[in-house]
């Protein structure tokens, strides 16, 4: 089975190395590399030709959904996965419009976006979800976090 070649891209760096710690676990999956903007996105995605690109919707400047609808204009086989912390609503709905094939909840793991890569990647996931031992599963943005007030 061929590796697909996924990028990841969100604007809070934390996530990123989560996600890429995570998933990286899955000998089926390639990260190949990271960007922190919308307009980086566009420019990796360029520059490292993945397959799958999984990418928050809100960040500065060029934000998910302005970078989804360049990358499928510019790349249409690239495939794109959208992450939100505000669940569904308008900003998925965007998102999928611009031409995101999913959008995910940052509060889920990174394990239930192994089927989601898997499927974007044109593969069958094996043993669906089936997460790696050495890796228990992690929220991206656990649920009960909140901002810390400043004293």
């Amino acid at each position: 089975m061929a590796t697909i070649r996924v990028l990841l891209v969100d604007d809070d760096s934390m996530v990123r190395q989560i996600l890429s710690r995570m998933l990286a676990a899955y000998p089926e999956l390639d990260i190949v590399g990271q960007a922190a903007t919308g307009e980086e996105a566009v420019s990796r995605v360029e520059e490292l030709s993945p397959q799958v690109v999984v990418m928050d919707i809100r960040m500065p400047k060029m934000d998910g959904i302005a970078a989804a609808r360049e990358i499928k204009q510019k790349y249409p086989q690239v495939q794109i996965i959208g992450l939100s912390e505000y669940g569904n609503g308008y900003n998925a709905d965007a998102m999928l419009k611009a031409g995101a094939v999913a959008v995910f909840h940052k509060s889920k793991s990174p394990e239930e976006l192994y089927p989601a890569i898997m499927k974007a990647g044109g593969q069958d996931s094996p043993a669906l979800a089936r997460r790696p031992e050495k890796n228990p599963p992690t929220p991206l943005r656990p649920a009960s976090c909140s901002p810390v007030a400043e004293e």
